[in-house]
């Protein structure tokens, strides 16, 4: 299987809090369209991609709440999006909010190109608040409406190589991509939520896409691996949403971009081989790693 193929952040613009899933659907679907026509093999969509962004608002309603969650995967809302990317060749990966029994779980899969789930990730880095806080301009209730992850940090063989997951706060943190690296991740796929305004500290909130592309692209450097960020953009419910979907080498160089804050397909070619650039050279784990010193990132938390 060739390890050489083009890629593509798959964009998403607003999706309105009471837009139903069939239109969110059909939008995708266009974007498989448009990849198809450009040979993309592998694709990434956002992080709660059949959606609003539903954590900015206190809901009560258990019964209104459930609303934003999939029981199942794929389930007849989300079975065309599956079916149009089969029949185009084209794998991707999906983030949604997933209702296991009674556990709600910020997810995300990765489906190859014959339409099969090969791998599954809940959102491990949950940010925000858990109790409601009128005083803020819009809620980020994620640890609130999801648990913690419980599948650990997941890579796939898939594409020819090894993919491996993230979802928006993950990427900040340096040890989430660490533990892909380690398990020798090749390309990894980061949807995200990103609002413009962060209300505890409005001071960074000019310089939020320039830490967004910060964390893709060290995380891309320091473990010689592909990254494709893709964002839900533009102004979502009064929410301003970051675009600035892109494709990082494992060099950490930015080899494309988007340039709108709608719906944009975003792609680049890949060749996996290039990721043995970093792997056996200035990040070669086995030569230069020092995990007898590394004890206090394994810590217990302390305040």
């Amino acid at each position: 299987m060739s390890r050489r193929f083009i890629a593509a952040a798959a964009q998403l613009g607003p999706i309105g809090r009471d837009e139903p899933r069939a239109s969110v659907v059909t939008r995708m679907i266009a974007l498989v369209d448009e990849g198809r026509r450009r040979g993309v093999r592998f694709m990434v969509f956002p992080e709660l991609a059949l959606t609003t962004f539903f954590p900015r608002w206190f809901i009560a309603d258990p019964a209104e709440l459930d609303r934003f969650y999939e029981r199942s995967m794929p389930n007849p809302d989300v079975a065309p999006l599956f079916e149009a990317a089969r029949a185009a060749g084209i794998g991707f990966h999906l983030g949604y909010a997933e209702l296991d029994g009674t556990t709600r779980y910020n997810t995300a899969i990765i489906v190859d190109e014959a339409g099969t789930i090969v791998s599954k990730y809940r959102k491990i880095h949950l940010p925000g608040h858990r109790e409601h806080e009128p005083e803020r301009p819009f809620q980020h209730l994620e640890k609130r409406y999801f648990e913690r992850g419980d599948l650990g940090f997941v890579v796939a063989d898939a594409f020819g190589g090894k993919v491996g997951t993230l979802i928006c706060n993950d990427r900040r943190w340096p040890e989430a991509f660490r533990s892909l690296g380690l398990q020798g991740v090749e390309l990894v796929a980061a949807g995200y939520n990103t609002p413009r305004h962060y209300p505890l500290a409005p001071e960074h909130d000019r310089l939020q896409d320039f830490h967004n592309h910060l964390s893709l692209q060290a995380g891309a450097y320091q473990n010689g691996t592909y990254v494709i960020g893709t964002a839900k953009a533009g102004v979502e419910e009064g929410c301003e949403l970051i675009g600035g979907s892109c494709i990082v080498a494992p060099t950490g160089e930015i080899v494309s971009v988007a340039q709108t804050l709608g719906d944009e397909l975003v792609t680049a070619e890949v060749d996996l081989d290039r990721c043995r650039e970093i792997k056996a050279n200035i990040f070669n784990f086995a030569l230069h790693r020092e995990p007898d010193t590394y004890g206090l990132l394994t810590a217990p938390k302390r305040a």
